[in-house]
């Protein structure tokens, strides 16, 4: 008997045989969403219906773990694996790339025949290789970065090249989804759709504000002295508009008679990004403890999956790459071992066994375990969750064997897994033979002299304040195709200040172009905002080519410097692109 014959056998125990397809799946994934931000887990701030619907019509683990950050959960989700094995250690400046050897669960779905999509936030590299179509990800629409400056109409990427987005972000990452959904095929379809909510900038439309902006809260964070009313109106506000375009994308499933054979997956990236009400649990976004790692998971496939059954298994990002293959009744095309767990079995109800794996939580040097209902922190502390859910007594002494074993296993990540892995040598990538178009963003460059980023994170930051000819911009780079390149600059330039010359260069080849045109523009992004952020705004950018310049294949530093101040400074800088033309 096949694989794919032994699968849906086992998956159908439960459900009446159906005709044995391969399914849809479609994995949604939230942006500092965390467990206590639906109503489904007891949160009565606010009403999720459509997310809790997943859950009730299929399965809904008791405890899911995540990273702490954004992009190790992921790169653990892409691809079964703990993120510091694929290079993963930072949020930004290359830090944030998954390592070229490491497979995703996009290209094992893309090798068995399915079509596959990526709708949102990639943050796990942007210049191929790195980017979602080198990936296995045949479409792709959203943006690489770690966080986005504006959320109306933005700058996006569309297949490695560079458009602009039509209303509200998720209404518009949804629309996309639904469009691939509709698509006449006779494959199906994997889609990973990355919401960038309800993460910062706290902007979202007036449908859904209005609800919250006077809002008294019902429940409180552990320690309510640390909460921010108006940071929490706004990520309630932004929840209930991630539920509603949950509504649609089932609605549509509904509508195209694709619901029965699609699996629906809905998980969070880390905990809350603010102090919220979360269950009692210790910790929010960035720590290891249970508040800080411990997402919603729900999983619908109304064919093959009984409906309302709670595992209590302990599941984790790391788990979804072969546990999804292994309901579609797929191979995987990884050959590394998986860190994860195939639970095929288990969401199916058929596997009851004790439950004593260790799911390790990492995040800047610090490591906790979780096994059955145990928490090890990074002080050396035990804490049994199922009578303890708030981390208040530390129970280490009372179970030597079980804090003995968790901290063995602690000890073993820090020796074997994390050792250089933040030892980052890798170049920017810069034309990929695979594609023309290579983008360089401020977030991935280096500054020299007075010239300043307009944020200190640099995800969706611009550099300004060039005022000198000893001032330059660098990316340390290297070149795999040779050929001859259009370069063009996203730029904004005060009008009586444009005129300024600037050179781009790369290991002797030089291309000098002007600032010609005048490009003015306001800070963009702070009326929108329900609270004010921490970020960088974002401005209007003007497109100007700056014209061609011939680059050979090798290592080296691609520099953008001006060779003459036409008046105060030179320009704002965001973003250069290199288009192959010969």
């Amino acid at each position: 008997m096949s694989r794919i014959s032994l699968v849906f056998l086992s998956l159908s125990c439960l459900i009446p045989a159906v005709v044995a397809e391969r399914p849809n799946v479609l994995v949604i994934l939230t942006d500092d969403q965390g467990w206590g931000d639906l109503s489904f887990n007891g949160n009565t701030n606010l009403e999720t219906p459509n997310v809790d619907r997943i859950a009730r019509e299929g399965v809904s683990f008791e405890r899911f773990y995540v990273c702490p950050v954004c992009s190790p959960t992921r790169a653990e989700f892409l691809t079964g694996r703990y993120h510091p094995r694929g290079g993963v250690y930072s949020t930004s400046a290359g830090g944030e790339r998954l390592d070229l050897d490491e497979v995703t669960i996009g290209q094992s779905f893309q090798e068995a025949g399915y079509r596959t999509a990526a709708f949102g936030k990639w943050h796990n590299g942007m210049q191929f290789p790195y980017h979602p179509n080198a990936r296995g990800f045949e479409e792709y629409y959203g943006f690489c970065s770690g966080h986005w400056g504006h959320y109306w109409s933005p700058l996006l990427d569309h297949n490695n090249d560079m458009v602009t987005g039509k209303g509200f972000i998720i209404d518009d990452l949804t629309d996309h989804a639904i469009d691939y959904i509709k698509a006449e095929s006779e494959d199906p379809f994997f889609i990973y759709l990355p919401y960038n909510t309800p993460h910062s900038p706290m902007q979202v439309p007036d449908r859904w504000w209005n609800k919250f902006k006077d809002f008294d809260l019902k429940r409180h964070n552990r320690d309510q002295k640390k909460e921010n009313l108006q940071h929490i109106r706004a990520a309630l506000a932004m929840c209930e508009n991630i539920d509603y375009n949950v509504g649609r994308l089932l609605e549509t499933l509904e509508e195209t008679g694709k619901a029965d054979n699609t699996i629906v997956v809905y998980f969070c990236d880390n905990g809350p990004n603010g102090s919220r009400w979360n269950g009692d649990m210790k910790g929010r976004k960035g720590s290891t403890d249970e508040g800080g790692v411990r997402s919603p998971c729900h999983i619908r496939w109304p064919s093959r999956i009984k409906a309302g059954h709670t595992v209590t298994r302990n599941g984790a990002a790391i788990d979804l790459h072969p546990t999804l293959a292994a309901m579609a009744g797929i191979n995987t095309v990884n050959e590394k071992p998986f860190d994860g767990t195939d639970l095929s079995r288990v969401i199916a109800g058929q596997d009851d066994t004790p439950d004593d794996r260790i799911i390790i939580s990492h995040w800047r040097n610090r490591v906790s375990a979780k096994s059955g209902p145990y928490r090890f922190d990074n002080s050396g502390s035990l804490f049994d969750l199922t009578k303890d859910p708030g981390q208040r007594t530390n129970i280490a002494r009372r179970y030597p064997k079980v804090t003995a074993r968790l901290k063995a296993a602690t000890d073993e990540f820090r020796q074997t897994v994390l050792p250089g892995y933040d030892d980052d040598q890798r170049p920017f990538v810069i034309a990929h033979p695979d594609t023309p178009l290579t983008q360089l963003p401020a977030r991935d460059a280096i500054t020299h002299g007075n010239i300043k980023r307009s944020n200190r994170f640099p995800n969706s930051s611009y550099f300004g304040n060039w005022t000198s000819t000893d001032d330059s911009i660098t990316w340390d780079a290297t070149v795999l195709t040779s050929g001859q390149y259009e370069a063009e600059i996203f730029y904004s330039c005060p009008e009586g200040q444009q005129g300024s010359t600037i050179e781009l260069s790369f290991n002797g080849s030089r291309l000098s172009g002007q600032i010609s045109k005048a490009h003015p523009s306001e800070i963009v992004g702070a009326a929108e905002d329900r609270f004010k952020r921490v970020e960088s705004y974002e401005q209007n950018w003007g497109r100007m080519t700056l014209g061609e310049i011939k680059l050979e294949a090798g290592k080296g530093t691609l520099t953008l410097k001006a060779t003459g101040i036409a008046r105060d400074s030179v320009m704002d800088f965001r973003l250069l692109l290199l288009r192959r033309v010969k």
